[in-house]
């Protein structure tokens, strides 16, 4: 009896869930089936692109970047690997033995030319410097009267003759060497700046006791700053001292430093069959510190009047047989068209591409070539001119 109670209410609710869709579907079906069939062709115009072509729609022009195509000389680079070098560089050592006194500067500190850096007490040398000028006034009192009477002597060759023995035996020669060495020991006790740098590797602290000879600190130059890279021998050949070379360090990703080269060596290592090319670097901050390892670029080969467009220019489009080709923008102002156009290339480096006339086709200096958001257009689509894709919401390249 219970399992029929419980059949004829599933029973039930099944035949009220029919009635209530039936009633549902009363309600909303169209009046006749033809007419509906009108109302949504009507609705859909043949015009609508599909999901794929929704991307870039060509009612509302797609943000872009352009670049204008440019007629000027390629330069083709060689690539090597080098580190950061002061352009001058001296250890100053102490000339005499005693106390340091004094250090007013610091490691990192900069400096002019004939600074006093370091100095050394005089205590002593003052002393020395004393006994030896009473030496030569005790010599030159002896040789006064050597020479008391000379003046009446009338042949000039006879005096000076007799001055120079006067001064041998009076002492007064040796007197006067051994003052000025004195007084060069004096001078030498304040050590100086050879040239204008900055401070480094400062090895001594005031009150240490140095000796003749021993190091004191380092005084490096700076600006410029030297890049001494190792460029394999078969690519010496193609360069030439005064050219223009790009340099990148681990320490400042994404920046570039420009400078010239400035030697050549003409040896080559026979064991890593490189030579040694110096280039230099304005380093007016000092960012740029010696020992840091660098990438750099080389100018070689030079190809004048050629036409050239940046690198990300250049697509490549087709079913099967990938053809070269580019979007040139026209229009007016920042609003215009992205047209396809079929190109083909020539040399290049890490930023231009050689455009070489010919049947696929070409550009002309000044035209404006897209080099971002450019990836998914279609010919005539409708383009604005922006400083960033990204900023401005669109697509950027690959």
């Amino acid at each position: 009896m219970s399992f029929s109670r419980r059949t004829l209410s599933i029973t039930t609710v099944l035949i009220v869930l029919a009635l209530l869709g039936g009633g549902v579907y009363w309600r909303l079906k169209p009046a006749t089936g033809g007419e509906g069939v009108a109302q949504a062709s009507e609705a859909a115009p043949s015009d609508v692109p599909s999901v794929a072509g929704q991307e870039f729609s060509t009612a509302v022009p797609q943000p872009v970047t352009g670049a204008a195509v440019i007629q000027d000389t390629l330069w083709i680079s060689v690539a090597a690997a080098g580190r950061a070098e002061a352009y001058r560089r001296a250890t100053l050592k102490a000339q005499v033995q005693g106390v340091v006194q004094t250090i007013p500067t610091r490691e990192n500190g900069p400096v002019v030319a004939a600074q006093t850096l370091l100095q050394i007490d005089t205590s002593e040398l003052a002393l020395d410097v004393a006994e030896a000028r009473a030496q030569v006034q005790n010599a030159r009192n002896e040789y006064e009267k050597l020479v008391l009477f000379d003046d009446r002597i009338e042949d000039p060759e006879v005096r000076r003759q007799r001055e120079r023995n006067a001064r041998a035996r009076s002492g007064l020669e040796s007197a006067e060497v051994r003052l000025r060495q004195a007084e060069l020991e004096l001078e030498r006790a304040a050590v100086k700046a050879p040239f204008e740098g900055r401070v480094a590797d400062l090895r001594v602290v005031p009150g240490q006791h140095v000796s003749a000879g021993a190091d004191l600190l380092t005084v490096v130059d700076l600006d410029p700053i030297k890049v001494e890279a190792e460029v394999l021998e078969a690519e010496l050949g193609v360069l030439r001292e005064g050219r223009r070379a790009s340099v990148t360090f681990a320490a400042f990703p994404g920046e570039t430093f420009t400078g010239l080269i400035e030697s050549i060596n003409p040896l080559v290592d026979p064991e890593k069959r490189t030579g040694r090319v110096t280039i230099l670097l304005p380093n007016p901050q000092g960012r740029v510190k010696p020992g840091m390892y660098a990438e750099v670029k080389l100018d070689a080969q030079a190809f004048p009047d050629r036409l050239l467009v940046p690198r990300s220019a250049i697509l490549e489009r087709g079913e099967g047989r990938a053809r070269t080709m580019l979007f040139v923008f026209e229009g007016d102002g920042e609003q215009g068209v992205a047209k396809w156009r079929y190109v083909t290339t020539g040399r290049e480096n890490d930023a231009l591409v050689e455009i070489v006339p010919s049947d696929e086709g070409t550009v002309a200096p000044g035209e404006v070539v897209l080099v971002d958001g450019h990836h998914y257009l279609a010919h005539d689509t409708r383009v604005r001119l922006v400083e960033s894709v990204v900023a401005e919401g669109g697509r950027p390249g690959r």
